[in-house]
């Protein structure tokens, strides 16, 4: 079972990874919505991983994902972004994240991330 922390600016993909994430036994001990929330929340909640949308308000996941890596380099952060954004994608992993997820997901997809990264 992992701790984690979801970070995107769409209620609704929260949502339906908050569901999927509890019904493969794992525990949400937090939830942000743009990627400024999401870096103090991690400081705060110290989650086992992070799924980190990357268009969002206020900082991007890729800005978000590298206040994390500075904060903990042992951090475990899978980047959610929607197909066709391969440049960001290449850019998020050279950054430091651990995996990847391309929207439109599935809960095997997802829960397959989250036992690579653990």
């Amino acid at each position: 079972m992992a701790k984690i922390l979801i970070v995107d600016d769409s209620r609704t993909s929260r949502k339906m990874l908050k569901e999927i994430f509890e019904n493969g036994g794992h525990e949400v001990i937090g939830e942000a919505s743009n990627g400024e929330e999401g870096v103090i929340l991690y400081k705060e909640c110290k989650p086992d991983v992070v799924t980190m949308d990357i268009t969002m308000p206020n900082m991007n996941g890729l800005e978000a994902l590298m206040c994390i890596k500075k904060e903990d380099r042992n951090s475990k952060v899978i980047m959610i972004t929607a197909a066709g954004q391969k440049e960001k994608m290449l850019q998020a992993i050279k950054e430091g994240a651990d995996d990847f997820i391309t929207k439109p997901f599935d809960a095997d997809q997802i829960l397959g991330a989250i036992e690579r990264v653990m």
